[in-house]
């Protein structure tokens, strides 16, 4: 995990790899910045989506014990966000590094799209 110092508090970057990790023991509530077409196309299963032009900060949910974690295609969206909702006071929070891109790239696995039929499919991680 990466941080950076802002005048609003700590924003965390996390590696796609630390992010599959949280998530897969609950630690984390992921958000998907993109849009509503990316996210139909590929996304993380069970991610929430909130599209970047409908974040507002002061209406996120309740993070019950969990830290926000954003993602987008490249974390380019997601660490506006992240940096919005800090300046709102919302922490702790993180976007990942990389984006879903980054994901990919990782090898995890994923919610895809079934090229044939249009159905989405289970994409398995690699090992």
């Amino acid at each position: 995990m990466k941080t950076e110092q802002t005048e609003h508090g700590t924003l965390e970057t996390w590696t796609p790899q630390e992010v599959a990790e949280a998530y897969g023991k609950g630690e984390i509530a992921l958000i998907d910045v993109r849009t509503p077409q990316e996210y139909m196309f590929e996304h993380v299963e069970g991610a929430m989506l909130l599209p970047m032009s409908f974040v507002d900060p002061d209406k996120l949910p309740s993070q019950q014990g969990k830290r926000l974690v954003f993602y987008c295609g490249s974390g380019a969206r997601s660490g506006k966000v992240a940096h919005s909702c800090l300046a709102k006071g919302i922490q702790p929070l993180a976007h990942m590094e990389g984006g879903f891109g980054g994901w990919k790239q990782a090898g995890l696995p994923h919610i895809g799209t079934d090229m044939a039929t249009g159905a989405p499919k289970r994409v398995p991680g690699k090992s």
